[in-house]
């Protein structure tokens, strides 16, 4: 049974005299408990806007959601109230954001930001939350956790934040984690140890998790289903096995032909994906991508191309399908050490 069941999301912003802009269109997935579903675009696909309208943190103003994204208790969280809303935020659904400088308030320590989720939602106060502050830092892998409660984020490095957000993210145990690029801006390293922390998370606790990258060498390692995202809609979706396997949406293929290659050959050139996410079709006239395509065709433009292809689902009449010959764990070593099991 889904922990998650997101229907046919769509995000539309809004502003007087220009022309509207879908963010999202017609998004849909599922994720049930222990399992990791990852987002994969480039920016500008949708994935941020995604999770911010799961959240409810859309400004209310110049901004119309629709869809269903079904909680498990039956409450859909794109129609409840914000009361409702501020009550699951933190207790029962926890975002990490992708930068935790801006995220973490800069004029309160560490340790009060923490304790902040504890006393809201758990119920926690004085010496009581300050000692559960202390050991979920000490959790996170955060050296002499005591001393640092009392530091300002400006004083710890960026890993350290990263890892503070985390802790303040898993605080309450949530049931559903949305993790919104938690490695952007960190050093390789620090990239792995943070990747291997939620992996740690996620199965020590039963945690749902929405993983959301540009990076597939993270979702090789992480993800047990992914969902492409182009120009705001699902273009291939399937099982990590499956996608590196066969990627079959031109996007998807891209995506991992344009990443560098530990074994390629000294000298050898990129493949880097023609264009930019601007250069695109509106869907109703055609596939999105078509205009960065190497393999379109004139029936790639006349009309909106249908997800097809059951568990291993695609958005394109001109499918890639030869075997990729991709590895996973090749991919995932640039994160990680080792391979995925």
């Amino acid at each position: 049974m889904s922990l998650l069941d997101v229907q046919d999301l769509s995000v539309v912003f809004h502003s007087k005299g220009r022309e509207d802009v879908r963010a999202v269109d017609g998004v849909t997935f599922e994720v049930r408990s222990g399992e990791i579903v990852g987002l994969v675009g480039e920016s500008g696909c949708g994935k941020s806007v995604t999770s911010l309208a799961l959240m409810g943190l859309l400004p209310p103003r110049g901004v119309k959601t629709g869809g269903k994204a079904i909680f498990d208790n039956g409450v859909d969280l794109l129609r409840t109230d914000q009361r409702t809303m501020r009550d699951l935020r933190g207790r029962e659904i926890a975002m990490i954001f992708q930068d935790p400088l801006s995220s973490l308030n800069p004029v309160v320590p560490i340790g009060d930001q923490v304790t902040e989720v504890l006393t809201r939602h758990r119920g926690m106060k004085g010496e009581a939350a300050k000692k559960e502050a202390e050991l979920l830092l000490d959790r996170v892998g955060i050296p002499d956790p005591r001393r640092r409660l009392k530091e300002y984020p400006h004083q710890l490095s960026g890993g350290m934040r990263q890892r503070a957000l985390i802790a303040m993210a898993v605080a309450c145990r949530p049931r559903l984690l949305i993790a919104d690029e938690p490695t952007t801006a960190l050093d390789v390293t620090i990239q792995a140890q943070i990747l291997e922390l939620l992996k740690e998370l996620v199965h020590q606790d039963g945690t749902a998790m929405v993983m959301i990258t540009h990076d597939l060498g993270v979702v090789a390692g992480l993800c047990d289903w992914i969902n492409v995202l182009y120009a705001g809609r699902v273009v291939e979706t399937a099982g990590r096995h499956a996608l590196f396997a066969k990627p079959t949406h031109p996007y998807t293929h891209g995506l991992l032909s344009s990443i560098p290659r530990l074994d390629s050959v000294r000298g050898e050139r990129l493949n880097p994906i023609p264009g930019s996410v601007r250069d695109l079709l509106p869907w109703l006239e055609g596939c999105a991508f078509a205009p960065r395509c190497d393999r379109v065709t004139e029936a790639c433009v006349e009309g909106p191309p249908e997800l097809t292809g059951g568990a291993h689902a695609f958005r394109c009449v001109n499918p890639v399908l030869e075997e990729s010959g991709q590895d996973e764990a090749a991919l995932y070593s640039r994160e990680v050490s080792g391979a995925i099991e």
